[in-house]
């Protein structure tokens, strides 16, 4: 597993560097299941109107920047509405797991980049979609005999196994493989996309799911790219919204954010801000 200690090792240094408060004193890296305040965006405080934004770090969507500049397409576009609405906002960094658990219990006000499922809304509220989704199946650039399956069903026949991310939301197909008696164990949970590249290096998985913007920049980003090849194999999981605690924000505060996202989405803003991630 010496590849998966190296990636690991290199993200917790590079969390180190980057994910203290932009105006404290250094802090300790982020656990595997801890969260930590990042920066406060706006300028003035506004009691009546605060939202602790939660997120896992995906670029191009989320993710923190030179000089610790939390950024990317859905920072961009939530901070815009927020600004727009008046709302005051915060960041906070971790794994999708800890910050949906944070999320339930109304310590992280707003999640970005989620898809609707009937278990979510029993504890958050969604806003109105505002991109789609769709995941690629990624293998080794050397493995020929995987490149020739023509589905997950035909992956998973052969006896063999994809990585996923834990609460990671992969369409209705995929949702049923991994519940199902006879082929969940087909599936191999991770904290984070960047476990299931390391596990495909190690030989202990055969492929993995991560969504086609993400994987192609980060094998790109990473020059992974001779050892990894995106399989062919594509699943759209549908609309994405940013969901609310229901802890925490009421229905007026969503419609209200929804009608200025709206806004936003029919304007050359809303283009500016795709445009400067689709390149």
């Amino acid at each position: 597993m010496s590849t998966l200690r190296l990636l690991l090792s290199c993200t917790a240094a590079l969390i180190l560097c980057n994910c203290q408060p932009v105006t404290t004193e250094k802090t300790n890296p982020l656990s595997s299941t801890e969260t930590a305040m990042i920066e406060l965006v706006a300028p003035e405080t506004n009691d009546s109107c605060h939202f602790v934004v939660g997120f896992d770090a995906w670029e191009p969507y989320q993710y923190i920047d030179v000089g610790d500049k939390v950024t990317g397409l859905d920072i961009e576009l939530v901070s815009a509405v927020l600004k727009s609405i008046e709302c005051d906002f915060s960041f906070k960094s971790g794994t999708w797991m800890a910050l949906m658990g944070e999320l339930k219990k109304g310590e992280v006000d707003i999640l970005l980049g989620a898809s609707k499922t009937p278990a979510r809304e029993e504890f958050a509220l969604f806003s109105n979609a505002y991109r789609t989704e769709e995941y690629s199946l990624y293998i080794r650039r050397e493995d020929l005999t995987t490149a020739d399956y023509s589905s997950i069903d035909a992956f998973i026949e052969k006896g063999k196994l994809i990585g996923v991310v834990e609460d990671y939301y992969y369409g209705p197909e995929v949702s049923m493989l991994r519940d199902g008696a006879a082929t969940s164990s087909s599936f191999v949970s991770a904290i984070m996309g960047e476990v299931n590249i390391a596990r495909l290096l190690d030989k202990d998985i055969d492929g993995f799911l991560e969504d086609s913007f993400v994987g192609a920049s980060f094998l790109r980003r990473k020059a992974l790219s001779e050892y990894i090849v995106a399989q062919g194999t594509k699943i759209k999981t549908g609309d994405t919204h940013i969901i609310f605690s229901k802890k925490s924000v009421d229905e007026t505060k969503v419609e209200l954010f929804n009608q200025a996202l709206h806004s936003i989405k029919t304007s050359d803003q809303y283009q500016e801000i795709v445009s400067r991630y689709s390149q």
